[in-house]
């Protein structure tokens, strides 16, 4: 009996080490995953960052370059700092999306299950999910028709630059038709806010919403 379950275990030990995946781990260019592999955790520094349709990978991460997750592609969390980040159709994060200086789109269907977080770029939904909250500082945000978000909506105030400066620009806020967001819609600054009258919101606070009819304001 006791050999028996030593070699069950051996067994199993080893093939617990076959399924294990390895990181793509790179200093300069890109970081790719193929369409419909396995990976750990993808990871460059000077260059992008690329996860084939349907590819399965840990994290996804540069410092300078653009994160892409293909359709129906799924990964446990995304960050770049100076890169865009794409979310194709279906592709699907379980943790949180960050990044600083860059756009973040998220195509039909995709699915953020934790906090999407930039602070200078554009933020646009479509037809998406984001499970934990959105927090920016300078950022427009589209969450477009058909659009949810979960856990709220925060426009930071924005700090003082390297060089004593800081950002003067008024951020434009979209929620587009039948989009829902749930929780409070923070705002520690001045922004442009638009509501479709078809929309569905939380508690407003530091800004007055201007209702629109139609696809955009």
């Amino acid at each position: 009996m006791r050999r028996t379950l030593l070699s069950l275990f051996i067994a199993f030990s080893v093939a617990g080490t076959a399924v294990a995946q390895e990181d793509v781990s790179k200093v300069n260019g890109s970081a790719t995953v193929d369409a419909g592999q396995r990976a750990g955790d993808v990871h460059t520094v000077n260059g992008s960052v690329r996860v084939g349709d349907r590819a399965v990978v840990q994290k996804a991460s540069t410092v300078n370059g653009s994160v892409e997750i293909g359709e129906g592609a799924t990964a446990t969390g995304v960050k770049t700092v100076n890169g865009a980040v794409t979310l194709n159709d279906k592709a699907r994060v379980s943790g949180d999306v960050e990044n600083v200086n860059g756009r973040v789109r998220l195509d039909e269907g995709a699915d953020v299950g934790g906090h999407l977080h930039n602070v200078n770029g554009e933020i646009q939904l479509e037809r998406a999910h984001v499970g934990g909250g959105i927090e920016t500082t300078n950022a427009d945000v589209t969450i477009g028709e058909g659009s949810k978000v979960e856990g709220g909506l925060l426009v930071k105030k924005p700090g003082w630059g390297l060089f004593g400066n800081h950002n003067d620009r008024v951020p434009k806020i979209v929620i587009g038709p039948h989009a829902v967001v749930q929780g409070t819609l923070t705002f520690e600054r001045d922004v442009e806010l638009y509501v479709s009258d078809s929309a569905t919101v939380g508690k407003i606070e530091g800004a007055t919403p201007k209702k629109f009819s139609g696809a955009t304001p």
